[in-house]
């Protein structure tokens, strides 16, 4: 959910290519057609919802409308608002493909794979922790998520010492960096510059937080 979840399309993590500018739903992602499609559709249109406004004020109807399909699909596959909201608030997805490479590597691995997933997911997968507009306790279950699904969980695989201090740390650094992404688009010098020499030029600081000294 965040001003950030503005999209692009696939391309494997590693691959030497410029980030490319973020859309919206293309019309195939309207359809009813293809399960993985109209799912995809309805989360992307859901972040955007839950982002812009309060829980309260986000509708079934709208996010449909917004996805480009009926309102009754939504229902089939999330079943409530509230189950579509606790879907779009899990990190664990990002987290899990984030990770996932040795501690040696992983500061370029987190560069390639966040760009990576910005393209895949048509948005940034963790800004929406800090653009959410929700009430109070829709922001604290967020943060709170965000947390105990990627920060904690970074921490719990560094090594040496302070390992939650580097891990927040590290946290807010891919934050900043989806935050780069989505400000400078379509035709800033981000956007124009390939994933591999993001990962040079912005890596080596994560990396020196994941080793610790």
């Amino acid at each position: 959910m965040s001003t950030a979840d503005e999209p692009t399309s696939p391309a494997p993590a590693g691959t030497d290519r410029t980030v490319r500018r973020e859309a919206g739903p293309s019309p195939a992602d309207g359809t009813e057609e293809g399960p993985e499609n109209g799912r995809e559709a309805i989360i992307r249109a859901a972040r955007r919802a839950f982002t812009l406004k309060p829980y309260a004020e986000v509708t079934m109807r709208g996010i449909a409308a917004a996805a480009g399909v009926s309102p009754s699909l939504i229902v089939k596959r999330f079943g409530t608002k509230e189950a579509l909201f606790n879907t779009v608030v899990d990190f664990r997805p990002a987290a899990a493909e984030l990770f996932t490479a040795p501690l040696p590597g992983l500061g370029r691995h987190l560069v390639l794979t966040m760009v990576d997933l910005r393209d895949r997911l048509r948005g940034d997968p963790l800004l929406r922790v800090v653009f959410s507009l929700g009430i109070e306790d829709e922001r604290t279950l967020l943060r709170a998520r965000f947390r105990e699904q990627v920060t904690d969980r970074l921490a719990d695989l560094l090594t040496g010492p302070e390992a939650r201090l580097r891990a927040e740390l590290i946290a807010g650094q891919l934050l900043g960096l989806g935050a780069t992404l989505s400000l400078h688009r379509p035709d800033g010098a981000t956007a124009r510059t390939t994933a591999e020499r993001l990962a040079d030029l912005y890596a080596p600081g994560i990396q020196h937080l994941v080793d610790g000294r």
